[in-house]
């Protein structure tokens, strides 16, 4: 059964599972000139969702035929094997060692078609150290040609440099904002430390919003 965190599994049809969709549409075609193959989801601070959220979009991107790769590049409190109830022994930091795991990655298939994930792994005590080096852009390489979207998990951007560094080397970011939680001056922080390494922030997305039961059709 899924977690019920992966509403668009659960609910479907649920206004929440539409909203997820209508968001993919919109980082599909947000740009033609450069559109987004690689995104990172991330926070400006601590229980802002993000995890769920990307976990819920990725499962939206592969619904729609797309060959979709979710990496949870979170080495510091990686979520997404719990959600997926996956085993995370092997992943991402695997592959940060393993020769053999950049043309064989530690890929684990999922009850959505289309839709595989990379686990955390083991956690490293340097994963700032590991996401900014050159081995990532290997990494990102090789997952670009299995797949049409790569889409990371990474630690919030106020907690750690780790979201930053990712970010640089993708072709977009995704904020998370917790309705009633998410400090405001937080996400502007947040952007503000993104953009100013260059990374491009395109655009934000608000969880646990007021919302009735009502079908979407």
């Amino acid at each position: 059964m899924a977690n019920t965190n992966l509403i668009t599994l659960t609910q479907p049809r649920s206004a929440a599972s539409e909203a997820y969709r209508s968001l993919r549409t919109n980082l599909m075609f947000s740009s033609v000139e450069s559109p987004i193959q690689t995104l990172l989801v991330t926070s400006a601070a601590r229980d802002d969702q993000k995890s769920v959220t990307l976990a819920n979009l990725a499962v939206t991107f592969a619904q729609s035929g797309n060959r979709t790769i979710l990496v949870d590049a979170d080495l510091r409190q990686p979520k997404q094997h719990e959600l997926w109830d996956l085993d995370s022994n092997r992943g991402l930091s695997s592959m940060m060692v393993d020769d053999g795991a950049i043309s064989d990655p530690p890929l684990q298939a999922t009850a959505v078609d289309g839709l595989e994930i990379i686990c955390a792994g083991a956690l490293p005590p340097n994963p700032a150290d590991l996401l900014g080096g050159q081995r990532i852009n290997e990494i990102i390489a090789a997952l670009k040609q299995r797949a049409d979207y790569v889409l990371f998990d990474s630690p919030p951007v106020l907690a750690a440099t780790d979201a930053a560094l990712l970010g640089i080397k993708l072709d977009g970011a995704l904020l998370a904002i917790r309705a009633g939680e998410t400090r405001r001056d937080h996400t502007a922080q947040a952007r503000q430390a993104l953009e100013r390494v260059h990374v491009r922030v395109v655009g934000a997305v608000l969880t646990d919003a007021p919302r009735d039961n009502q079908v979407a059709y």
